[in-house]
């Protein structure tokens, strides 16, 4: 069974920067896309940036390129945000998302992280 261990979240000054970190487990065969999404309470939960496994990048928003960058060590398992440049509406609970195959065959499924808390103060 597939696990995500996130860490890194935390609070965090306006112009700060934070690193966070999902270390997958548990799947047979190598990860697909991996990345991480934000979500507000009572909010959507939004994309922030997938990698593939060949390290094509993919971000949410315009409000996102140029401070954030999404990173992966195949080796490790292990997708990576940097974050810099933090601003106060960065705050949001951020999960990692892994897509795999679960079996031969059997199509991709998606596993969810249980989320780390972003606070950025003024």
């Amino acid at each position: 069974q597939v696990q995500l261990v996130e860490s890194g979240g935390g609070l965090v000054q306006a112009g700060g920067s934070l690193r966070l970190s999902c270390a997958a487990s548990g799947s047979i065969y190598p990860f697909y896309d991996m990345g991480w999404y934000r979500q507000a309470p009572g909010n959507q939960r939004d994309l922030v940036a997938l990698i593939t496994r060949g390290c094509s990048t993919n971000y949410g928003g315009d409000s996102i390129k140029g401070r954030f960058t999404i990173s992966r060590d195949n080796s490790k398992n292990t997708v990576y945000l940097q974050m810099n440049s933090l601003k106060p509406e960065d705050k949001d609970v951020y999960y990692c998302v892994v897509y795999y195959q679960a079996r031969r065959g059997s199509d991709i499924s998606r596993h969810w992280g249980k989320g780390t808390q972003v606070t950025v103060s003024s």
